[in-house]
């Protein structure tokens, strides 16, 4: 199985489907609340969110849900990376809840040679996540630098690093 692409291999408009999706926990949610130190009550206090807000239960911290898209575009977008440049856009535009299940997709934009060294070049990509039904609930655009099938090469193929088993 291929884990992420060569610079070549993106090609403009390809979309990547995410698979599996995962369902969102409320321990999921308290467990990134905590490490982060996101102590919002519209996250972690059920009564709060009850009786005071217009969702009238919690909503899941939406730094989890791009977290949680990033990693699933891994595998097909930035599994090869030299380095996530940057993040152009984050949009959190309806909300997730504990029980949905969060799908994502990732759209190649563009695709740009790097001009300082040959073996590498910049993509641009947007991911969208949606939950069971269809709703998008996020969306981010990024740049991530990667590598020619060329620095590939030099540096282990497709499995760089990775030893060879002796007893």
């Amino acid at each position: 199985m291929q884990f992420g692409r060569y610079f070549e291999e993106f090609e403009v408009g390809a979309v990547y489907k995410h698979w599996p999706g995962k369902t969102v926990t409320e321990y999921d949610d308290h467990l990134f609340c905590l490490l982060t130190m996101n102590h919002h009550p519209l996250h972690l206090d059920a009564h709060y969110a009850g009786e005071t807000t217009d969702f009238g239960k919690n909503v899941v911290v939406g730094n989890y849900i791009y977290s949680l898209l990033l990693g699933m575009s891994v595998p097909e977008v930035s599994g090869k990376a030299i380095a996530n440049l940057e993040v152009e856009s984050l949009r959190h535009i309806k909300p997730t809840f504990h029980g949905d299940t969060i799908y994502g997709e990732t759209e190649v934009l563009e695709k740009t040679p790097s001009t300082s060294k040959d073996d590498r070049g910049v993509v641009s990509v947007q991911t969208r996540g949606y939950k069971q039904d269809g709703t998008v609930v996020c969306t981010f655009r990024r740049k991530v630098m990667v590598p020619k099938r060329s620095y590939g090469e030099t540096r282990g193929g497709e499995q760089p690093g990775r030893p060879v088993p002796h007893e």
